[in-house]
């Protein structure tokens, strides 16, 4: 059972916290009182250092889309870790990987490959800047789009400084500088009129506009289709560029997030999904934009895009088969798993009878602690204050089910790989049932 201070978990966490701040190189994977280490993994099961397997419901935050080990992109790697591990050269497996996004994507002409999510949004952000000689870029309050200091304004802002609802204030986090702020403009979430008002006021500095059409920090709030339309006009009307931040919603549609909405950007930004369970990161867009900004033939271009490990061959030759591996029919057995996942998670919330709300859109399910709908991140803040039990119970949820055999995100997000059976789905939900009626006992 976990805790357990004896396991070897907890004796690697002693010995990590030696050389590693907090244990770990990564937030995201650390929770109280240690993190449990993995050793293995195959299919959607993933075993940890003390030979305790549990069913994987998080897939490294979604880029996992075939869950650990398929055979077919193993197979690629070990090919081609025979043939060539890294090189200053180009490769077939970077054009090859190419062609797949190009030929998925509707806003995708060209693309050019880095090694994260934070660089492929970096990058899309610097390609506005650079194609249209404007320094601002305006997200939505509480969206996170990795750690590039233009990204990280406004994530968790503090309420004490977050400004008017209609017009949020720009706030930096600890290590950002504070001059970020002020070419960073703010957004709520999913407010038209509110959005058309802010834009068309920065219209003049405005370089570009980026948009998680399914926002995680949000419950996964999503994108609605007159925002989005609202956005594509008013950039358009600006002479800004709309990117897409596909790094998790490139999950929503077969065709991406932009296909599912019927609305193409001019930049998208990618990673998790198409590198095969290997580090990658990608900026796409029309060719228009890509080739004068990214193009070396003319002599130096006008944006420098470097990168030992740019598309390097391991990751591209398993991305290749991964993207390959899902095609339609794949696509959609993932999204009615998903939509079971929800449809279980409901009723295990109306059985037992506590404050629960699941959403989710395909792949990507939640399942937070509080009641009522949260559309902008002011009404996640209000919501957690109005129902302070909130983290606790979250917290006894997740040990729950790690006690029990299925390891989800600590907040209560569940991302589907394809290496999931209806069976595993249910067992999930009878899990949750269990978890959620262990809250009700715990609070009487």
């Amino acid at each position: 059972m976990y805790p357990d201070n004896s396991s070897n978990s907890a004796r690697l966490y002693d010995r990590a916290l030696k050389v590693l701040p907090g244990g770990n190189s990564r937030h995201t994977v650390f929770f109280p009182p240690h993190p449990l280490y993995a050793v293995r993994a195959e299919g959607a099961r993933v075993w940890d250092a003390d030979g305790v397997a549990r069913l994987d419901l998080i897939n490294n935050y979604s880029a996992l889309i075939h869950g650990h080990n398929h055979p077919q992109i193993v197979e690629a790697i070990v090919a081609q870790a025979h043939r060539l591990l890294s090189v200053a050269m180009p490769t077939e497996q970077e054009v090859e990987l190419a062609e797949l996004v190009c030929g998925r994507l509707p806003g995708v002409e060209q693309v050019r490959f880095g090694n994260s999510g934070t660089e492929g949004v970096m990058f899309t952000i610097k390609a506005a800047r650079a194609f249209t000689g404007r320094a601002r870029i305006a997200k939505v309050e509480g969206a996170y789009h990795g750690s590039d200091d233009t990204a990280s304004v406004s994530v968790n802002p503090d309420p004490a400084l977050w400004g008017d609802a209609k017009a949020p204030a720009s706030v930096c986090p600890p290590g950002v500088s504070p001059g970020a702020a002020g070419d960073v403009i703010c957004l709520p979430m999913n407010d038209v009129e509110a959005g058309r008002a802010i834009l068309r006021a920065h219209a003049d500095h405005l370089a570009g506009v980026i948009i998680d059409p399914l926002v995680k920090n949000l419950g996964y709030e999503p994108a609605s289709p007159e925002w989005v339309a609202m956005l594509r006009e008013e950039t358009t009307r600006a002479g800004a560029l709309l990117i897409f931040d596909e790094v998790y919603s490139f999950r929503l549609g077969f065709n991406g997030a932009q296909g599912a909405l019927g609305i193409t950007p001019d930049l998208t930004a990618l990673g998790k999904v198409i590198g095969g369970g290997l580090p990658v990161g990608a900026v796409g867009g029309r060719a228009d934009i890509m080739t004068p900004l990214f193009d070396p033939r003319g002599g130096r271009p006008r944006l420098g895009h470097g990168g030992t490990f740019n598309a390097n061959p391991m990751t591209t030759a398993a991305g290749a088969v991964a993207m390959r591996l899902f095609d339609r029919a794949a696509f959609d057995r993932l999204s009615a798993l998903s939509e079971r996942l929800r449809k279980g998670l409901r009723e295990a919330v109306k059985i037992s009878g506590v404050p629960a709300v699941v959403r989710g859109r395909e792949s990507m399910t939640s399942l937070f602690h509080i009641e009522g709908e949260t559309p902008t991140y002011r009404d996640v803040v209000a919501a957690m204050q109005a129902f302070p039990q909130a983290r606790l119970r979250a917290e006894r949820f997740f040990r729950y089910m790690l006690d029990h055999g299925v390891m989800i995100g600590a907040s209560g997000f569940f991302v589907l790989s394809t290496a999931l059976t209806e069976a595993d789905i249910d067992f999930v939900c009878e899990t949750a049932l269990g978890a959620l009626r262990s809250l009700d006992r715990a609070a009487a």
